[in-house]
């Protein structure tokens, strides 16, 4: 990698950071990981770092733990620890059988959920982003890409998304891109389907072809997925974003009160129904079936929160579950040593 110093100020690092990291240790931001080892950027340059056996050991025990793009980072030889983190965007692990998160990003401000407007805006996908964002600290934004391609309802994307910001952008015009620039030290995330654009936004936004990108198709103005890795890019004006994969799954985890807030009008609803306990399935005096056959709250609206709601007790009931799968491991360890020390 080339030899460039950096001032980490200006990559987000401050005396939040600093206090948690030993003075044995050199502060580092991870800007791709890949095959058990990490990309970095410390004051004196880039460098490629390994993973320490203490770090290794602690990951096989939660994924979690593993340094992921936008991490800073403690490393003396290799990556010795990660620093605490502000900000996590984590979905629930794509691994069959396993109940683990997968974080995507970590220490953003600023979630960018990319949905493009043709061939349709698809409002349950922005709803199941923003209760990833919203649970990770960030404060979300909806960008709907490739605007130039077709009208977009700025109002019906506002009613899925509430307390978010809507944008309706092109890539190819410059609409709406002020609106996404980023102040110097600030780091925003991409998330969203193959195709949507995140990478033709990104050289927009550099003005500069730093990734990939295709051209979109003639008969229903899809993109093709181009990245194949998440990568931290500073750009021309100060802003730090993370481009993302496609991701084709994206299961909620822990995602409790992110929904409430993407779905905060039926939480009020709720309220105010006849029994606490209420599902809003066919009880009497339900305030949210209610305000459905009044017109106030789309259908669709309480479908998907039925939908997502379902998904998250079960992915917590899969958690619920390892957990005490590994405290009655652990209590069998301790049981052995005792036995062990006992015997004559």
């Amino acid at each position: 990698m080339a030899s460039v110093s950096y001032n980490l100020s200006l990559l987000g690092w401050d005396d939040g950071f600093a206090a948690s990291l030993k003075p044995q240790h050199l502060p580092a931001r991870v800007t791709r990981v890949d095959r058990g080892a990490c990309d970095v950027v410390t004051d004196g340059g880039e460098l490629r770092a390994a993973y320490s056996g203490a770090l290794k050991r602690a990951a096989a025990v939660d994924p979690v733990e593993l340094p992921c793009v936008g991490d800073w980072v403690a490393i003396e030889g290799e990556i010795q620890e990660v620093l605490p983190r502000r900000t996590a965007i984590v979905r629930a692990g794509v691994t069959p059988g396993v109940s683990h998160g997968q974080v995507l990003a970590a220490n953003v401000e600023v979630v960018y959920i990319v949905e493009p407007a043709v061939p349709k805006i698809d409002l349950g996908r922005i709803e199941r982003f923003l209760a990833l964002a919203w649970e990770s600290g960030a404060q979300p934004v909806v960008l709907i890409t490739k605007a130039d391609l077709a009208v977009v309802d700025i109002a019906e994307v506002e009613a899925a998304a509430p307390g978010a910001t809507v944008l309706a952008v092109s890539s190819m015009t410059g609409e709406g891109l002020e609106g996404v620039r980023l102040q110097p030290g600030r780091t925003a995330v991409l998330l969203g389907k193959s195709g949507a654009g995140k990478s033709t936004l990104v050289n927009a936004l550099a003005g500069a072809d730093l990734m990939a990108t295709r051209e979109i198709r003639a008969g229903d103005g899809r993109g093709r997925h181009t990245t194949v890795h998440r990568e931290l890019l500073l750009l021309p004006d100060g802003g730090l974003i993370i481009d993302t994969p496609g991701l084709r799954s994206v299961g909620l985890y822990d995602a409790e009160e992110g929904l409430t807030q993407v779905f905060s009008e039926i939480e009020q609803l709720a309220a105010q129904c006849r029994f606490h306990d209420c599902a809003h399935e066919a009880e009497p005096g339900c305030a949210v079936l209610a305000a459905v056959d009044e017109g106030e709250l789309p259908e669709r609206r309480l479908a998907s929160w039925r939908k997502l709601q379902r998904e998250a007790v079960w992915i917590a009931s899969r958690s619920d579950a390892r957990l005490r799968a590994e405290k009655n491991r652990e209590w069998k360890i301790i049981y052995k040593s005792m036995r062990g020390r006992n015997r004559p």
